[in-house]
């Protein structure tokens, strides 16, 4: 079994649902008392939330990138960063180190094709709904076609990461208002929804939308088991 490599933190509240969901797959792809061999190395979102908004990616990816070579040096076989948004930075990443980055719009674009969706909708912060580094991708390599909800939609999703979901604060409002963005989503021609940011599964799953909900963080943790067990080339 290879050593699964993560950088967490951002937030520890989704780093801890990785943690969860890569031992529990582990658990029954190979029975009841295995678990994956990882190491975690935790930043502190604080830094790196206050980077995000002042616009300064270069620091926000250097540190990142120690990080990984952290990893590195205490054995992982690939490194994950726990966190949509920050695949910002994640050339900054790989080229800070040998073992492969599993990128999460890779494993998310791969399960979107596999499901044959062709149009989705995509959640997640500001800089992921709305800048090209994630929408992109999933465009120029799976041919998908990224739909994300109106400017006032938007800033619901991302308060609601930042202030609800990041500090652990689950509100039934904030849940309200999610199913009605999936609805409007999947109104406006989604096939189905990208839930691209590692909180917001805290908060709504299928039973919430009207179209199938692709979960990043689950999709994410399976692709590190799929790795590890060598059922996966990178």
């Amino acid at each position: 079994m290879k050593v699964i490599g993560l950088i967490g933190g951002m937030s520890w509240e989704s780093s801890a649902e990785y943690y969860r969901l890569i031992n529990r797959t582990t658990r029954d792809r190979l029975g009841p008392l295995h678990s994956a061999r990882s190491l975690m190395y935790t930043v502190d979102f604080h830094e790196i939330e206050r980077m995000q908004h002042a616009g300064e990616w270069d620091r926000a990816g250097a540190l990142l990138a120690d990080a990984a070579r952290r990893l590195e040096r205490g054995g992982a076989d690939c490194v994950l960063l726990c966190t949509n948004t920050m695949h910002k930075v994640a050339a900054a990443v790989e080229d800070a180190v040998r073992i492969p980055l599993l990128h999460i719009a890779d494993a998310t674009g791969a399960r979107l094709q596999a499901r044959g969706m062709r149009a989705v909708g995509l959640l997640g912060t500001r800089f992921t709904m709305e800048e090209d580094f994630y929408k992109a991708r999933l465009a120029e390599k799976f041919g998908l076609t990224v739909l994300v909800p109106s400017q006032p939609a938007r800033d619901i999703v991302h308060h609601v990461i930042y202030d609800e979901l990041c500090q652990g604060r689950i509100r039934r409002e904030s849940k309200a208002e999610y199913a009605r963005i999936l609805h409007d989503l999947a109104e406006g021609g989604a096939e189905g929804v990208v839930l691209g940011c590692t909180e917001i599964t805290l908060l709504v799953d299928e039973s919430d939308s009207p179209v199938p909900v692709f979960d990043t963080t689950a999709i994410h943790a399976a692709a590190a088991v799929d790795f590890a067990l060598d059922e996966v080339s990178v």
